[in-house]
Order: C-alpha cells, then sequence, then structure tokens
C-alpha cells in the first residue's frame, strides 16, 4: 500500500526560529509522522532572522524563479532548503526580499505589526503550493499551522482545486494563540481574487480581524486542531458550531499518536 503523504505549512519551525509551543510542535510533528509511516514535506518562511550560515539554508534553482502577482505587483519567489540530519528530514523555506528579508518576524522592533501582514500570508500561502506544484508531489492531507497559513485552506478548496495533485487533498487547521491585534489591510478581501475565487468567497474576511482570518480558515478546512491549551473563545466557538471533525488540545506527550489517529479518521 501506498504511503499516505502529509504536507506541514507552519509559520514557524525549531531549530531555526527560537523554540515555542508552535515552533516545537512544527518540527517534531512532521518526524513524528514520518516515523509512523507517512510520507512528507515542511515548508515555512525564510525570515530574516534565520540564520541561513548555521542552518546550511541553500537556494533550490529549479523550483525558483517565478513571479507571483499581489495587488498587480510582480514578486519573485525564492526557494531554500536545509536539512535536519537527526530526523533525515527537509524543510523547505519560501523567501523574496520584500516580505520576508526583515529581522523580525510580524512586528517591527518597536512592536508595531508590519503593514504587509496580509500580503506575506497571501505570498507565504501560494508560494508553497505552487512549489509543491513543481515538486509533482500530491499530499493527501495538508495540515497549516498558524494565522500565517491561514490562506491555504481557502486556496486550496477553490483556487488550485482543479489541479490533479490537490484535488483530493484533504487540510487540517490547527489554531494557536497567536493573535494579532490590528486587522489587515482595508483592500485584503480584493488581493486575494484569483482563478476561482470570487467576493462571495471571502465575505468572512470583509473585516480582516485575527478572529475572522482564522474563522475563513476553519471554513474551507476539512478538520480542525486546538493547537494551544487555550484559544480565542469566539473562534473556539465558531469551531463546535461548524460541525467539523475536531481534535481538541493534546499534552507534549501524547500529541503525535493523536494527531497520526486524526489524521486517518480525516483521510
Amino acid at each position: 500500500m501506498e504511503k499516505k503523504k502529509v504536507l506541514f505549512i507552519s509559520s514557524e519551525i525549531t531549530p531555526y526560529l527560537p523554540e515555542t509551543e508552535m515552533s516545537k510542535k512544527a518540527r517534531y510533528l512532521p518526524q513524528g509522522i514520518q516515523e509512523r509511516g507517512k510520507e512528507i514535506r515542511t515548508f515555512m518562511p525564510r525570515y530574516g532572522n534565520v540564520n541561513e550560515r548555521r542552518n546550511q539554508l541553500h537556494e533550490v534553482i529549479r523550483l525558483s524563479g517565478m513571479n507571483l502577482i499581489i495587488d498587480d505587483t510582480d514578486h519573485p519567489l525564492i526557494i531554500k532548503v536545509a536539512s535536519i540530519q537527526s530526523a533525515r528530514m527537509q524543510v523547505y523555506f519560501i523567501d523574496n526580499e520584500d516580505y520576508f528579508q526583515r529581522k523580525h518576524i510580524f512586528k517591527d522592533a518597536k512592536g508595531n505589526e508590519f503593514a504587509d501582514n496580509d500580503e506575506r500570508a497571501i505570498f507565504f500561502a501560494r508560494g508553497v503550493l505552487e512549489t509543491v506544484i513543481k515538486l509533482r508531489w500530491a499530499p493527501d492531507l495538508i495540515h497549516c499551522q498558524g494565522w500565517l497559513t491561514s490562506l491555504v485552506p481557502l486556496y486550496i478548496k477553490k483556487a488550485y482545486n482543479d489541479d490533479p495533485l490537490f484535488v483530493n487533498s484533504k487540510v487540517v487547521y490547527s489554531v494557536y494563540h497567536d493573535d494579532f491585534k490590528k486587522s489587515l489591510d482595508v483592500n485584503f478581501r480584493n488581493k486575494l481574487k484569483m482563478n476561482n475565487i470570487t467576493g462571495d468567497d471571502t465575505e468572512l474576511v470583509d473585516d480582516p480581524s485575527y478572529v475572522n482570518v482564522s474563522k475563513m480558515a476553519i471554513q474551507y478546512s476539512d478538520a480542525v486542531i486546538q493547537g494551544s491549551p487555550k484559544i480565542n473563545t469566539e473562534i473556539l466557538e465558531f469551531i463546535e458550531s461548524s460541525g467539523k471533525l475536531f481534535l481538541d488540545y493534546q499534552p507534549e506527550h501524547t500529541y503525535i499518536d493523536a494527531y497520526n489517529d486524526f489524521y486517518d479518521k480525516v483521510l
């Protein structure tokens, strides 16, 4: 029987970024799922504070070179890769000079959220999916972790739903305690339009707040996981009322097996 393929898309992974609840899960979960007999690919952004030399990142020329158009502007897509030798695992990095060269992740040195975080999320989601197409690798399941990945479910179900690689892909979205305070750019909905995505499809993010962006991710996902012990109560209520397959918070010593079993239910 052919191995099931799981695509992990995360906004942070240790050791490339400091250890957090999300970055640790994004590091050890793919390894654990691979050890349980599934095939994996893992993606994160190449933020400016990721040390390329220490982590031995190198550009994958055959995957780089595409331009993604966001709000009528071309943005070059650069793909880098590094290996975690002890886990026999590669991590792919989505890079772009405009969006990911700065030394901070979502906020500047003064704690102000970046005004282009909306476009960074768009670029990251589309960059991952375009790279997977270039790899000709058809994921059975796509697990998104962190709000920066929240557009992947929309794109999979609407913009890329005719692509043979994604036509049967199931999407799982993990909700963490990673709220942003200020709503994203007012033109967010317009920037999301592409292929089969219409204004009606993005009605939930008329006000692109953290809660509404999360709700849209849940709306287009097949299943949802509670990644943090406590998450936004409005989002939790939305999950419960959605009727989606749901896995509540799992402690550190059991989550890998619990997630693996949950994937099998979703598939």
